[in-house]
């Protein structure tokens, strides 16, 4: 954290009466170990002890600290110190009526009833609020008075505002391995530790401020790293080499070797090319001199006058080539003491390394090394851990037949690794900064291929876009003209008529129409008010037909009735259009003239039929054409040789979108929002798994406010939740891309890339003048962009210039977008 210490987070699902007594009992283990009062939180899903710079312990001995046997000793010594025995007692006194809350008909002020209570605990339970200084004993094994008010005031701490029987279960799976324990030292807090973190003062195990807690200075992340699948919060290995860099000595003269020879005691002369140089100097002096240490191959290293001594009893059959006078007030310290004195100095002065690695650069066993490191852990001044990614560490400064472990420990000073963290941090932070919602923008037109220089090509390219745009709702008469046009180079309708006849590409309306909704409510009484009329506004989706099972199955979850049409739903529909429905349902797919043959219907009132199933979203074809003849009047009207060569129905059959029979069952029939969430696919992921997924390939980012114009029925609390699980994972980054949006944001990596680059290059299309469609799912001004909204229909189009709306206008027949030249001619006039 800010403040130099670090935060002890215990992940445990285990609920909030078990981690208040886990917390409290691991805050009492911590106090007696380091005479210490420790700051401590607990919640439902966590717990937070707050430990100071001199706390220093391996990770895996947390779960040590207490055993299944002694854990109900433990805690109830703790929860005698702790602010909820205390509330407690003054509420099981109150009840007791050992308190009076009203005296002479007036009520007895709550400042006065706390200062009784504690005169009243006093008198009974003398040691609870005695001064330490005068208390007789060990202050941890209080005994408990045989005080019916005391033994109930420790029964409901332990068993109802704590539950220490379940602890005890915990704590014996722990033992015997049925819970396993995994810890992870990471530089910046994960998101599940946000929550404990900024707990609320309900969670507080102890009674220090919130203004006073320790845990309120960490700071917060912004993004993990994209290797978090492999290496949870690893640190950057460029902070690394650069701390290791700046803490080693920097020797120019003779003064500054002999500070150095101070700091570090012993300086081999092959860790430390270079420094030899200014040796003769110091020798002339007597500030220092050269040792060789025999072994099996003679070690030569430089060591400072005033550290002689403490060398020799480190090394005894080391020789000096120069002999010095030895100081005369300096005392021989005892070996333990010169090797700690000796890693002392040297793991100030380079980065994370191994027992190993350290006993090789001195000349040193590793026993001798692994001890002092040890000895520094306990007080404090280094930490173990996993802190280099694999191929880091310098191999050359192993012996020949030692070979680096993999799972090898590491050590690192704290304070050096207080510098990597920061380092580390400050470099998330600076890869992904928020743009602005211009530069957002055109993020948006280059991912969806709207751009100039970005667009697709042939039917590879339009099935790209199809799958992209999966699962968005526009006008019928728009698809083709102002959506596919607009990002594809050439777009040919033949390319969407192969997708759709090889069953590639289907298309249909997926939400279902609100007048069949009020129908359903209103039974027979909505009659024949309430009709569907089809115009070429009714809004459909193009989706890749393997997509088909969970779109439909996400707009089944939202309403479980919806895929059934009851008799109520019939009413909304045309006497035509039931009859089609019907033999829709039991003939099963069919071609115009099939139906035109088995309603008995006039084609003209069949195709008014068809046009008004696909507006109320239940049927679809196996070509687009087939709509495209209902769209086009002029197919319709069509005679002779013109009639052949434009044929008013096109190629393939009509098929039912949903399933009408009340003995078919919906492709998944979740029930409620918590099955939708939970709902899986045949063989695949669950529905807002894929959901959170299409959101994430067509906006690149996706936060709340992006959402607006979705067809698809989607809490954001829901999608929160699959998106965390995606960062988790690695497969997502969370992080502020974009400023001037509350709630949390997450991107594709590629996105962020893609973004990165966007801010640092200034493209030259970014002038050039873009128009869309308003039914496109860009048009995001008043929801992204500022002003007013345009409203989402055929006839209005809007123009961007460099991501931001420069006007917006209206024309009867939307055309797709091509480019047009002016010519000027200069007439001298004028």
């Amino acid at each position: 954290d800010e403040g130099g210490g670090m935060q002890l987070v215990i992940h445990a699902p285990f609920g909030g009466r078990v981690n208040r007594a886990w917390g409290l009992a691991l805050r009492k283990r911590f106090c007696k170990a380091f005479d210490f009062e420790l700051q401590a939180a607990a919640t439902d899903e966590g717990i937070v002890v707050s430990l100071g710079e001199r706390h220093s312990f391996p990770l895996d001995a947390v779960f040590a600290f207490l055993q299944s046997g002694t854990v109900r000793d433990v805690l109830t010594q703790a929860v005698l110190a702790a602010p909820m025995f205390t509330s407690r007692w003054r509420w099981n006194a109150s009840r007791a009526l050992a308190l009076l809350r009203f005296a002479k008909g007036r009520r007895v002020p709550p400042q006065l009833q706390r200062m009784r209570a504690e005169d009243l605990l006093g008198a009974v339970f003398p040691a609870a609020v005695a001064c330490q200084d005068n208390f007789r004993g060990d202050p941890e094994q209080r005994e408990i008075p045989d005080h019916p008010l005391v033994k109930e005031t420790v029964r409901d701490c332990l068993t109802e505002a704590m539950d220490v029987e379940a602890l005890e279960d915990v704590l014996r799976r722990i033992e015997t391995g049925a819970i396993k324990c995994v810890t992870v030292e990471t530089p910046l807090p994960s998101p599940l530790c946000h929550e404990i973190l900024n707990a609320n003062p309900y969670a507080y195990l102890d009674d220090a401020p919130l203004e006073e807690r320790r845990a309120r200075a960490v700071e917060m992340r912004r993004t993990l790293p994209p290797d978090l699948a492999d290496e949870v919060g690893a640190l950057d290995p460029a902070a690394i080499a650069e701390v290791a860099a700046e803490s080693w000595p920097e020797v120019r003269d003779a003064d500054e070797l002999h500070d150095a020879l101070l700091s570090l005691v012993w300086v081999p002369e092959a860790a430390a090319p270079g420094w030899s140089s200014f040796l003769p100097a110091l020798l002339a002096s007597h500030r220092a001199t050269a040792l060789s240490v025999p072994g099996d191959t003679t070690l030569r290293g430089f060591v400072a006058a005033e550290h002689l001594a403490a060398v020799q009893v480190v090394f005894p059959k080391a020789r000096a080539e120069c002999p010095i006078p030895a100081f005369q007030d300096e005392p021989v310290p005892e070996r333990e003491d010169a090797l700690h004195r000796m890693l002392q100095g040297w793991m100030e002065s380079i980065g994370p390394t191994t027992a190993e690695e350290l006993a090789a650069r001195l000349g040193l066993t590793s026993g001798d090394v692994n001890a002092a490191l040890l000895r520094l852990e306990s007080d404090g001044q280094v930490l173990r851990g996993k802190f280099r990614p694999e191929g880091l560490a310098d191999a050359s400064r192993l012996p020949h037949h030692a070979s680096r472990d993999r799972e090898a420990v590491e050590w690192c000073h704290r304070r050096l690794l207080a510098r990597i963290h920061r380092l580390t941090i400050g470099r998330l932070r600076r890869e992904i900064q928020p743009t602005t919602a211009a530069d957002f923008m055109r993020f948006l037109l280059q991912w969806q291929h709207v751009a100039p220089g970005v667009r697709l090509h042939g039917e590879p390219g339009l099935l790209e876009v199809i799958a992209q745009l999966a699962g968005f709702e526009a006008s019928a008469s728009t698809w083709e003209r102002g959506v596919l046009a607009a990002r594809l180079g050439k777009y040919d309708p033949d390319f969407l008529d192969h997708l759709c006849l090889r069953g590639v590409v289907a298309w249909g309306r997926l939400t279902m129409h609100p007048k069949l909704d009020d129908a359903r409510g209103n039974g027979e009484a909505a009659g024949q008010a309430r009709r569907i009329i089809p115009t070429s506004l009714a809004p459909i989706s193009f989706f890749p037909r393997e997509d088909a099972d969970w779109l439909l199955a996400w707009v089944s979850a939202a309403d479980p009735a919806e895929p059934r049409l009851a008799s109520g739903d019939r009413n909304a529909l045309s006497g035509v259009a039931q009859d089609l429905s019907r033999c829709l349902d039991r003939r099963g797919a069919s071609f115009f003239a099939d139906l035109v043959k088995a309603t008995g219907h006039l084609p003209a009132a069949v195709e008014e039929g068809l046009w008004e199933l696909v507006a109320a979203g239940l049927v679809t074809s196996d070509g687009f054409d087939n709509l495209r003849a209902l769209l086009d009047p002029r197919r319709r009207r069509a005679q002779g040789r013109e009639r052949l060569r434009r044929p008013r129905h096109g190629a393939g059959r009509w098929s039912l979108l949903r399933a009408l029979s009340p003995d078919l069952s919906p492709p998944l029939a979740p029930e409620g929002r918590e099955s939708r969430e939970g709902a899986q696919t045949p063989g695949g992921p669950s529905l807002i798994e894929r959901l959170a997924r299409q959101l994430l390939r067509r906006y690149g980012v996706v936060f709340r406010d992006l959402l607006a114009r979705e067809a698809l029925n989607v809490a954001w609390r829901d999608l929160l939740i699959q998106y965390r699980r995606m960062e988790l994972s690695g497969e997502v980054r969370g992080g502020r891309f974009v400023v001037g949006f509350t709630g949390e944001q997450f991107a594709l990596p590629e996105a962020v890339d893609a973004l990165r680059a966007l801010r640092k290059g200034q493209s030259a299309a970014a002038s050039q003048e873009i128009r869309i469609s308003a039914c496109d799912p860009l048009n995001l001004v008043g929801i992204l962009l500022p002003g007013p909204r345009v409203p989402a229909v055929p006839t209005n189009y809007l123009v961007f210039r460099d991501g931001l709306p420069v006007r917006a206008g209206s024309h009867r027949q939307p055309s797709p977008p091509q480019p047009t030249g002016i010519g000027l001619v200069e007439t001298g006039v004028s």
